[in-house]
């Protein structure tokens, strides 16, 4: 069996020339050396030093066991720096967000999380609010951005923002001015995210907590595809308003004159109790900094 020991001989006698500078080097005897370098040489039945000269000098057989052995000292100080370390080094990031973020501020806080970790490849997973928390309990993803309505003893959720939806139509569906009432509004066809998104399960509960059924609704897991269903006709939807704020202004779609208003959408950044590190704690640093859903830096001008 070889040792660190056998390959720390082998290498510093190559690097200082001499078995005496390799024995001071290691704080050890001359004799100490030669006794690992010569059972390394009979584990594996090869000469390392050409013993007719006068200095130190590797063999041909010498010199491709010095390349292996650098190499593993090297992985062995890694090693050990790494596990000494009370950081611990972050290679891949899964990061899970639902449409909403993924639209607006991601690309800003994937900027930052690069910078300060050069090195990291970050995995961006853009899925539904309950898809992504399923995700984070199996720990198949790291954290997750999701509106705040899932309480879990298992996980750490942080407070990033609050978004402001409003209720909107296509201009040819509904012209009035008129005030509407919640009852007023269920007639319309409702066009929702449903129970795997967040904002569907405020808005679901809160409608409920009122006594409000829709006549009709149509179920939509994309935000974009519910954006493009309210724009033609289908129904009326409850959107983030600085969202579609240009389709606003553009007169794609209205928003409908309500007596009384929901409650905003509170995000929130999840990760799990036993995951938790000096890393994720930077990460939520540069969330919180980040979180804006007005901003859209892929299209470089507020939405």
């Amino acid at each position: 069996m070889i040792t660190f020991k056998q390959l720390e001989a082998i290498y510093w006698i190559a690097e200082l020339g001499s078995f005496a500078a390799a024995a001071d080097k290691l704080n050890t005897t001359q004799s100490a050396v030669s006794k690992r370098v010569q059972d390394f040489e009979l584990l594996f039945n090869v000469a390392i030093f050409d013993r007719s000269k006068r200095s130190a000098r590797l063999t041909e057989k010498g010199a491709e066991a010095l390349d292996y052995a650098r190499g593993l000292l090297e992985g062995r100080d890694t090693f050990i720096e790494r596990i000494s370390s009370q950081d611990v080094l972050i290679r891949q990031f899964r990061l899970g967000v639902t449409e909403l973020t993924a639209m607006t501020w991601l690309p800003n806080l994937v900027k930052s999380i690069k910078a300060d970790y050069s090195g990291i490849n970050i995995e961006p997973v853009v899925e539904s609010s309950s898809a992504l928390f399923d995700r984070l309990m199996e720990d198949t993803i790291d954290m997750i951005v999701i509106p705040d309505v899932f309480n879990d003893s298992r996980c750490v959720s942080e407070p990033l923002g609050l978004v402001e939806n409003a209720w909107m139509c296509s201009p040819d569906l509904d012209d009035s001015d008129t005030p509407l009432s919640l009852s007023d509004l269920a007639n319309f066809t409702m066009l929702v995210q449903g129970n795997k998104s967040g904002t569907g399960l405020v808005y679901g509960r809160w409608l409920s907590s009122q006594g409000i059924t829709p006549s009709k609704t149509i179920n939509c897991e994309s935000l974009l595809a519910q954006i493009g269903f309210t724009m033609s006709g289908l129904g009326v939807s409850y959107l983030p308003i600085a969202a579609v704020r240009s389709l606003i202004q553009a007169g794609s779609l209205r928003r409908l004159v309500m007596q009384s208003q929901m409650p905003h959408v509170r995000y929130a950044l999840l990760y799990r109790h036993d995951r938790l590190s000096q890393f994720k704690l930077r990460v939520v640093e540069l969330a919180q900094a980040h979180c804006d859903f007005t901003v859209s830096p892929i299209y470089g001008a507020t939405i």
